[in-house]
């Protein structure tokens, strides 16, 4: 029988139930982005880009003639940015209902509070003059609002202060924290024998500590790199041109004007552009993020498979139920759910890596709607740091199933054998010949024991000292440098 319709569309209920799962199953996980990178942080962000600007042309006497603001003035204007709430939002989306258009929408707004606050200001006495200068002043100011500006010059720099927020105040500090948590795991482990496995395989022992210093390591490197990340802008009009800057105020040294003003804001100016900003940095961004990504996958795939190995243990605070009718079972949930959060972010940070850097001829506005995903790109990549860090703190380390791995792959022992006759042999020393094919001989296709290994090494005819170091060797104690490995930490 199908689905059968419900008498009220879930739509319909109020409050309406999320359509993706960053805004219902994972909001605890992903909330603070909204804050960054919501509908509404855009419009924050717009807001705080047209007072600023509106700020910067008064204080800067660009346009000569033009009022001036007071300080409680251009307190009063930034306020409206630190006070943005619910309110503001439903006055702007009444706004943009009538001009159909969210950057039109932000100067009305603007404009209607200028209108207040000048006005507040005459009342009390803050401006003197004789009647109707206020009204006049007022009108004059408002023609600055949003002056010289395409929509683009305000939605570039908005996007880059939305994205360097998100980037410097909620991903990397949890990235960091993972990173921080995965370091202190490999240091504790640093002299934990394993089994390799190359290829699924047994291979040269290592340590767990080293092979999780090793992903530590790659993940630092991408943390450095999306670190010293840019953020560029722009403020030179509908083609790149400062065109309508230029023939409205022809005296003003408008490239010092565009540059100071982008880099007030915190950003990186790019001096040419056409009426978008290129987004090339954030193509580079996007594409250190993925990559974190992806070795972050690899450690998400390598946790599961010592889980299922038996190397760890799920044992603290995993009061979650493993399956609906198998009592005993705990399953690695929380490194399967980083998997898929972290292909979904990749997918969405590669299409905006490969689609924002193109724009036909002077401008399209593919990107625009390619931008309102940068969040939940994000934020699956957020919810993933989430899953992994949760899955890791939830883990002991089982020396004894390592140790019996070990034990059981004395063939391991082949390669520091024959590579100690190679050294012999080259030395002149006899008897050392063909060392590879006489180890794949014993020890190929075969399981053997440390006796058959002892006997072996006993047989070969070496120099007293290296007999009695190799017959002295063991699985778990082939590890080579890889304690003192783990030290390299602090590198990347």
């Amino acid at each position: 029988m199908p689905l059968p319709a419900a008498r009220t569309p879930l739509a319909e209920i109020d409050p309406a139930p999320a359509l993706g799962a960053l805004d219902g199953r994972y909001r605890g996980a992903v909330a603070p982005l909204v804050d960054h990178l919501s509908e509404a942080a855009l419009n924050r962000a717009r807001l705080h880009v047209e007072v600023e600007w509106l700020i910067h042309l008064v204080t800067e006497q660009v346009v000569q003639g033009a009022p001036s603001l007071s300080e409680p003035e251009q307190e009063a204007l930034r306020d409206l940015v630190v006070d943005f709430d619910a309110a503001t939002i439903e006055e702007l989306r009444a706004i943009e209902a009538e001009t159909v258009h969210d950057v039109k929408a932000i100067e009305y707004f603007l404009r209607r509070r200028l209108a207040e606050i000048l006005g507040a200001g005459e009342s009390d006495g803050s401006s003197a003059g004789t009647e109707g200068v206020a009204p006049a002043r007022t009108e004059a100011l408002a023609e600055l609002v949003h002056f010289a500006c395409t929509s683009e010059d305000v939605n570039n720099t908005s996007y880059a202060l939305m994205v360097q927020g998100a980037i410097t105040q909620v991903w990397l500090p949890k990235a960091q924290a993972l990173v921080d948590q995965l370091a202190g795991m490999a240091r504790d482990l640093a002299e934990m024998p394993l089994l390799a496995h190359t290829h699924g395989q047994p291979a040269t022992p290592t340590t767990m500590g080293k092979e999780l210093a090793v992903l530590t390591h790659r993940l630092t490197r991408q943390l450095r790199r999306v670190e010293g990340a840019a953020y560029l802008g722009k403020l030179n009009g509908a083609t790149g041109t400062y065109g309508a800057h230029v023939e409205a105020v022809p005296g003003a040294d408008w490239e010092r004007v565009s540059r100071t003003f982008v880099e007030h804001l915190g950003l990186e100016w790019n001096p040419l552009t056409t009426q978008i900003e290129s987004h090339d940095w954030q193509a580079e961004l996007y594409a250190d993020v993925a990559r974190f990504n992806r070795i972050l996958h690899n450690l998400a795939t390598d946790m599961w498979t010592y889980i299922s190995m038996g190397y760890f243990a799920q044992v603290r605070g995993q009061g979650t139920v493993g399956s609906s009718t198998m009592p005993h079972k705990v399953n690695p949930i929380r490194f399967e759910n980083a998997e898929a959060n972290l292909e979904v972010s990749n997918a969405l940070l590669d299409v905006l890596a490969s689609t924002l850097v193109t724009s036909r001829l002077q401008r399209d506005l593919t990107d625009s709607s390619m931008q309102r995903n940068i969040g939940t790109a994000l934020g699956h990549s957020l919810l993933a740091l989430d899953n992994v860090s949760r899955g890791l703190a939830g883990l002991d380390a089982v020396p004894a199933a390592m140790a019996a791995d070990l034990d059981a792959n004395w063939e391991v022992l082949a390669e520091p054998i024959q590579s100690v006759m190679r050294a012999l042999a080259a030395r002149g020393v006899e008897g050392m010949t063909n060392p590879y094919e006489r180890l794949k001989e014993l020890t190929r296709g075969r399981r053997i024991g440390q006796a058959d290994l002892v006997e072996f090494v006993r047989g070969l005819g070496l120099p007293e000292q290296e007999e009695e170091r190799l017959v002295a060797l063991t699985p778990a104690t082939y590890v080579g440098l890889a304690p003192r490995l783990v030290e390299h930490l602090g590198d990347a």
